[in-house]
């Protein structure tokens, strides 16, 4: 569906409402507690700002100190809307009390229920695919699914983030909703004995890894590679026709989806304005922000997507329920620890 004048309507329902001639202002700010750090985001809060008059005020920082932050700061905290990156943050969030249940019927509509929080405390807006990467001049049968990373056959030939990156911990909760946790565990023991050299660096560093001849196979975000596509980044645009990509396990539960999401703060002064800022991260506008100025998936359905993205092609999606994949984080890093994964 298209963003309509009837969504816009509830989008603004708790502050003010758009005509046609123009916005009808409302009075008041909304306190913004951030980890993205994006340039292009900018463009989201000032949009926000003119159609409905609420002020944005951010606070930037990483994650796990945004989260302490609000939880030392109580019943006094300002924060209205906590913005952070992937599923394992969102949950951490939720655990430690710093979120809030909220009722919209907007985002029960533009959200997929599996991209939102069981208890509605958080929500996903933006998708990256974790996929796999391999040197094609290199690798003729690269791994088409997760599990067959740990094939003894690509034995020094892989690359990964650690074990304390956010993003190894939501892929592997997931390998434990979707395989069970002895497969998954059998499967970290693999890659661990598949290491081409010792976990290291981000998502470029596992894509540079390729170029340079240090990895064969690597496994990294989505949004990395598209951002090489689209303008130039050091040590990996210039040869980047030398990477081969697969979108793992399209015969069977699909790609998994990494999130950028949010949820109110728990204690928020200004409750209506954040969930009215959270809906606006739901209308077609934003979402196609996320993908231009970032690289990424729109999390609602419809929504076009920028020409690095759909430069990857179609691929199949895991819908497995990411609240219930939270759930798994504490055996995935209990499983890392027992196969040695550093």
């Amino acid at each position: 569906m298209t963003y309509s004048s009837r969504t816009l309507a509830g989008l603004l329902a708790a502050t003010t409402c758009l005509t046609g001639a123009g916005a009808v202002f409302a009075e008041g700010e909304v306190n913004l507690y951030s980890s993205r750090h994006y340039d292009t985001d900018e463009r989201l809060y000032s949009d926000f700002t003119e159609a409905t008059g609420i002020t944005v005020n951010r606070i930037e920082g990483k994650a796990d100190e945004l989260i302490a932050r609000m939880s030392a700061e109580g019943a006094n905290s300002p924060a209205d809307v906590l913005i952070t990156v992937d599923t394992s943050r969102l949950e951490r969030a939720k655990d430690a009390g710093v979120l809030q249940a909220i009722d919209s019927a907007v985002l029960e509509e533009r959200i997929p229920t599996n991209l939102q929080d069981s208890d509605n405390q958080w929500f996903g807006f933006s998708q990256r695919a974790r996929i796999i990467f391999y040197d094609k001049a290199g690798v003729q049968d690269p791994p088409m699914d997760y599990v067959s990373l740990a094939d003894p056959k690509y034995k020094g030939m892989v690359c990964h983030r650690s074990s304390s990156n956010v993003y190894s911990q939501t892929l592997l909760s997931a390998i434990i909703e979707n395989h069970g946790a002895e497969a998954a565990k059998e499967w970290a023991a693999g890659m661990v004995a598949n290491f081409a050299r010792d976990p290291e660096g981000g998502d470029t560093d596992q894509l540079r890894g390729i170029v340079s001849g240090q990895c064969d196979v690597s496994v990294a975000n989505t949004y990395y590679f598209a951002r090489a596509l689209r303008k130039d980044v050091s040590g990996l645009s210039a040869d980047i026709d030398q990477v081969g990509w697969v979108f793992p396990a399209q015969d069977a539960e699909g790609a998994h989806m990494n999130l950028s999401g949010g949820g109110v703060a728990a204690n928020a002064p200004n409750r209506e304005n954040a969930i009215a800022f959270l809906e606006y991260l739901a209308s077609d506008q934003a979402q196609q922000y996320f993908s231009a100025g970032n690289d990424e998936f729109p999390a609602v359905e419809g929504v076009s997507m920028s020409e690095s993205v759909a430069k990857l092609g179609d691929f199949k999606a895991d819908t497995v329920d990411l609240s219930a994949v939270a759930k798994n984080l504490a055996e995935a890093q209990k499983i890392f620890n027992e196969v040695g994964w550093e």
